[in-house]
């Protein structure tokens, strides 16, 4: 299991995955194909910035009256014949869990996907109570009999190639035939697929986590692409939902918008390939499901979060899209985050649940390009809440003693501009000196960590400080005008090009103003963003 995470492992994990050839060409592959096939998904859907607006909204008005929201759904839950269980800690949440699957007496529980379950450690815990847990989603398992932890939110075993998968399969699936054939991607499904089939027929208990959680019906709603969320929903006796405080919505027609960013947000898919609403446990007509139903609502630390600055946060809907843009995650991947949650998302969640003073080096792993705001379906201000736990962490002393006195010093020269100047143009004349032979520096004293990868152009001519004062000097430049070569389209030689009034743009369309069906006696007025489609 990779360490948790702490502000002195981040950086020794980060070298550790720098030097792993295997986990560069994976992580290669999520920068070359995820965010070319996002782009294109995302281009075919012209309302797709619209919809994230109304994401956006819909999120944000829920966090603003949850406790409405949740006292709507608990009375669905329950109106439907489920049980609602709340969890102010991990703690308390695996408590709870522990204590359904004793009552159901089950020694067996088929897991899906559940990031909620990987943040409190349900595995684990139930493990040392002599209950055995089976990941049915394909990559928590092959995850799971390594002994690691999820590399991204949605894609688990991203940092594998099949060669690793297939010798893992043979170590574990020792009652197999040694000479099989797992030399394919189908190969290793099929073994999956066989083995999993009996844990499904066989587990007392099923756990799955919810993407969304619905205060109109009382339904939990899970997206996969993966056939074993269903079986663990239906096949099992008990059925345990995982969930958060923040994966409330208010109505189904709310969830069906944000669908649609998410699958494009995730996998570039227009759709994922189940969608599976669940609603309580079986009725008396019903040919199959589970016979009791409970959700378990986790707070950890979430409460906390909606009174202070990182409330946008909890609008995440774990698309994974941070995660897939980031050229830091893209570097190191997900395991040297050292915590369940990686990326950009993880950078500004972590902390919040496990604290700055062991997190505090996950902020500070940004270039702050921006380029995960920019991508988010829910429109989280990413590097604006990084720099929230920097100001907290350096507050708190928590940077090392170099780093601190660095700034310190950049500070005392920034406050004074003539010495800022001196001491910026002395530099520049140095290093312009240094590096005239090359123009660049392979090394640089003092940036080693910058230039061990990269090199680093020499300064040429005059800082950009003198450059800006000698141009102000000699007074404002007067553009000169552009010309065409002969034989241009409009047939005018060389003349200078004039630019032509534009159209001014369409307005906007505007969004339908009605409110869906109340879900609570004094729900508040709420934004509504365009209808979903088919």
């Amino acid at each position: 299991m990779t360490r948790a995470a702490t502000s002195d492992t981040f950086a020794d994990n980060a070298r550790h995955a720098l030097a792993d050839p295997a986990l560069q060409g994976a992580l290669a592959f999520v920068e070359t194909n995820f965010p070319a096939r996002r782009r294109a998904v995302v281009d075919a859907l012209p309302e797709f910035e619209a919809l994230r607006d109304s994401a956006r909204d819909i999120k944000a008005h829920t966090l603003a009256h949850l406790d409405l929201y949740l006292e709507a759904w608990e009375a669905r839950v329950t109106e439907q014949g489920g049980q609602v269980h709340y969890a102010p800690t991990a703690a308390d949440a695996n408590r709870i869990v522990l204590d359904i699957c004793r009552a159901a007496g089950a020694r067996t529980v088929s897991k899906g996907k559940s990031m909620v379950g990987e943040e409190i450690g349900i595995n684990e815990h139930l493990e040392q109570h002599g209950i055995v847990p089976v990941e049915t989603d394909l990559g928590e398992y092959i995850i799971q009999i390594r002994g690691e932890m999820p590399s991204h939110i949605i894609m688990p075993a991203v940092h594998l190639n099949r060669h690793q998968v297939a010798a893992d399969f043979r170590r574990v699936h020792a009652d197999l035939p040694k000479d099989r054939d797992l030399d394919s991607a189908a190969a290793l499904l099929n073994e999956a697929r066989a083995t999993l089939r009996r844990t499904f027929l066989s587990a007392d208990v099923g756990i799955t986590g919810a993407n969304f959680l619905v205060a109109e019906t009382g339904s939990s709603v899970i997206v996969t692409n993966e056939g074993n969320g269903d079986l663990t929903c239906t096949l099992p006796r008990v059925h345990i939902v995982l969930a958060s405080i923040e994966k409330l919505v208010p109505t189904l027609e709310d969830m069906a918008q944000l669908v649609r960013v998410l699958a494009r947000s995730a996998t570039a898919q227009e759709m994922s390939v189940y969608t599976t609403i669940t609603t309580g446990p079986r009725r008396a007509a019903d040919p199959d499901g589970p016979h009791e139903y409970h959700v378990v609502i986790v707070d950890n630390g979430r409460s906390a979060m909606l009174a202070g600055e990182f409330r946008d946060m909890l609008r995440c809907i774990r698309c994974g899209a941070c995660l897939n843009h980031c050229p830091v995650y893209h570097a190191v991947g997900g395991h040297a985050y050292g915590f369940v949650y990686p990326g950009p998302m993880g950078a500004v969640l972590t902390p919040s649940l496990i604290g700055v003073d062991r997190a505090g080096a996950l902020p500070e792993a940004s270039t702050f390009c921006g380029r995960c705001e920019e991508v988010c379906p829910v429109r989280i201000p990413l590097p604006r809440l990084m720099r929230f736990w920097r100001d907290r962490a350096f507050a708190q002393h928590l940077p090392s003693p170099v780093s601190r006195a660095a700034l310190a010093a950049w500070g005392f020269l920034a406050a004074r501009p003539w010495l800022y100047r001196g001491v910026t143009g002395l530099g520049t004349r140095l290093l312009a000196r240094l590096g005239r032979v090359r123009g660049r520096f392979a090394w640089l004293p003092l940036a080693g960590g910058f230039t061990a990868t990269r090199d680093l152009a020499a300064p040429q001519g005059a800082t950009f400080q003198q450059q800006w004062r000698q141009r102000a000097a000699s007074g404002p430049e007067r553009p000169r005008p552009r010309t065409v070569p002969s034989g241009n389209p409009h047939g005018r030689g060389s003349e200078p090009l004039v630019a032509e009034p534009r159209a001014a743009p369409a307005p906007a369309a505007d969004r339908p103003s009605g409110r869906p069906r109340p879900v609570a006696v004094g729900e508040p007025e709420r934004p509504r963003g365009p209808e979903a489609r088919p």
